[in-house]
């Protein structure tokens, strides 16, 4: 009967695993990243504020990869979608009342909606075509947004209630740990489904799976409009984190940011990015410390980090990861 139950456990432990797409080390990774806070020295404040801003670039980079990296498709627009969740969060907070909470999720319908016509319109489009559109269309936000002055008050910065009334980081921590742990599950759950399979194949090879009897433009645009979704609903935590919002949420060097992220974590694995991130956010903030008389200088480290990877591993740390995994396998499997 002991060994009934322990094996039913060991089971059930499985099935939830799988529901939550992780791996045992994944888990461990996910609960040791749960007590950091808590543990010295990361339990100073401004350090749980990387965290903070570590997850939340993490949250972005899955969003970002389920598109770059499945349909091969990259979003040069993709700030202007968080963008736009932000300041429709922040806009209906600040100027009808309506609770931050409830405003975060009505954002996920302005970013959705734009990003299915973004899709209609760019997404028939081969190559670099659908790239460049979308990057325009992320211009034509930022323009709105700057002028708009009545509306998003433009470059002085839109004041938005924050999530808590408190000056500590913790809580939102686990906010947007667990905004992130939702992104995750469910992107990846829909990679795994047939779905995933058509997205997979399209990125791939889009004419032979045209051939297969999937429909190219209906699936990108489907990816698509999930990702913007996402981003949106990740755009209205940035509003009430940080309590004011700029025109410059929406700037190209967002989208550069997680675009770093993503290739420097793996493409087409969704937790290579995410993994990096913080320590990422880390490294940036002590570059800007240290050269804070150079403004814009990270952007240099960004251009570096890519060239590097493209060059050396363009598989990203995910790569690095699966060929250690996949040695210690087989000579596990030899002894």
């Amino acid at each position: 009967m002991a060994n009934a139950h322990k094996s039913t456990d060991k089971n059930g432990f499985g099935k939830a695993l799988d529901f939550l797409c992780l791996s045992p080390l994944g888990l461990f990774s996910l609960v040791l990243l749960a007590v950091l806070p808590f543990i010295p020295p990361f339990n100073q404040e401004y350090l749980i504020r990387w965290m903070v801003v570590g997850l939340f670039m993490a949250a972005q980079a899955v969003a970002f990869d389920f598109t770059g990296g499945y349909i091969n498709i990259v979003n040069f627009g993709f700030a202007a979608f968080v963008g736009l969740g932000a300041y429709t969060s922040g806009i209906l907070a600040a100027k009808l009342g309506l609770s931050p909470w409830i405003g975060m999720f009505v954002g996920v319908v302005p970013a959705g909606l734009i990003g299915f016509l973004t899709g209609v319109l760019t997404l028939r489009l081969r190559g670099i075509f659908a790239a460049v559109m979308a990057w325009f269309i992320s211009l034509a936000f930022w323009g709105l947004a700057t002028k708009m002055v009545f509306l998003t008050e433009g470059p002085l910065g839109l004041n938005c209630p924050t999530l808590l009334d408190t000056s500590s980081n913790r809580p939102y921590f686990y906010i947007i740990l667990i905004m992130f742990l939702i992104t995750y599950v469910v992107l990846k759950r829909v990679v795994r489904s047939h779905m995933g399979l058509a997205f997979k194949a399209i990125g791939q090879n889009m004419e032979a799976a045209r051939t297969s009897g999937i429909n190219p433009t209906r699936y990108r645009i489907i990816n698509f409009t999930l990702s913007c979704a996402f981003a949106g609903w990740i755009g209205g935590f940035y509003a009430h984190y940080y309590g004011i919002l700029m025109p410059d949420v929406m700037h190209t060097a967002k989208t550069i940011e997680v675009l770093v992220v993503v290739y420097i974590g793996g493409r087409a694995s969704l937790w290579g990015g995410a993994f990096v991130a913080i320590p990422f956010v880390f490294a940036m903030e002590m570059v800007r410390s240290v050269f804070s008389q150079y403004p814009g200088v990270n952007l240099i480290f960004y251009g570096l980090f890519l060239i590097l990877v493209m060059i050396y591993y363009p598989g990203g740390f995910a790569e690095l990861y699966n060929r250690i995994y996949r040695f210690y396998k087989s000579n596990k499997s030899n002894t």
